[in-house]
């Protein structure tokens, strides 16, 4: 069994291959092959997905970040190497867009969550700030429903008073305890400052190499 520092290492590795913009996807038809392991990014309008998977990545641009909530409109793909695809899904929650544009976008995303099979984990992004709203535990349960693996990652943990993360932390993961799908453990994150990425990274290395 591989030592925490053997997957950060492993992580490291993993991202410092190339990876790039593969395509957008805006129905079904158009995803690429189920043929990599996929991670898909799930989270609230402005909660900071584009950031994180910026900060993954090393990159400064990789995935587009907006103050504009609701920016990400279609199933973005990421391609790193030949070993895995990272998955930036719209945002919910809120968005300036019409209703009905909100109502597709939002099928698209649950669709392909219900039925992706090479999809080995989905990342549920939470402002540490807020906490767990609604809306997520609407994604939760359906996450639950269709028996698709999801693990919280608390994003902004640097914006808390000192002393804050720890009970956000354990507040998170008491929600979770009684969610059939979800993961037990709780990654924070700051995009900003770099912490938990290299964790991050680690719980991605060892979905791209099926353990």
């Amino acid at each position: 069994m591989s030592g925490a520092g053997d997957l950060v290492e492993a992580g490291r590795l993993l991202f410092a291959r190339e990876i790039v913009f593969e395509r957008g996807v805006a129905s079904l038809e158009h995803l690429p092959d189920a043929d990599l392991p996929e991670v898909a990014f799930a989270g609230r309008s402005n909660v900071g997905k584009s950031s994180l998977i910026n900060a993954l990545a090393g990159r400064k641009a990789l995935a587009r970040a907006s103050v504009e909530p609701g920016r990400t409109r279609e199933l973005n793909f990421f391609r790193v190497a030949d070993h895995l695809r990272l998955v930036d899904l719209p945002g919910y929650g809120y968005a300036k867009a019409p209703k009905t544009a909100i109502a597709r976008w939002t099928a698209l995303m649950r669709d392909y969550l219900r039925g992706r099979p090479s999809l080995k984990r989905v990342f549920l992004l939470v402002d540490a700030r807020h906490g767990v709203k609604p809306n997520d535990d609407e994604i939760m349960a359906a996450l639950d429903a269709a028996a698709v693996v999801y693990q919280v990652v608390l994003t902004k943990i640097d914006k808390l008073k000192a002393g804050e993360a720890p009970r956000v932390i354990a507040d998170t993961q008491a929600r979770l305890a009684k969610r059939p799908a979800a993961h037990p453990v709780v990654i924070a994150t700051s995009a900003e400052r770099g912490s938990g990425i290299p964790e991050l990274r680690a719980e991605i290395a060892t979905l791209a190499n099926g353990e």
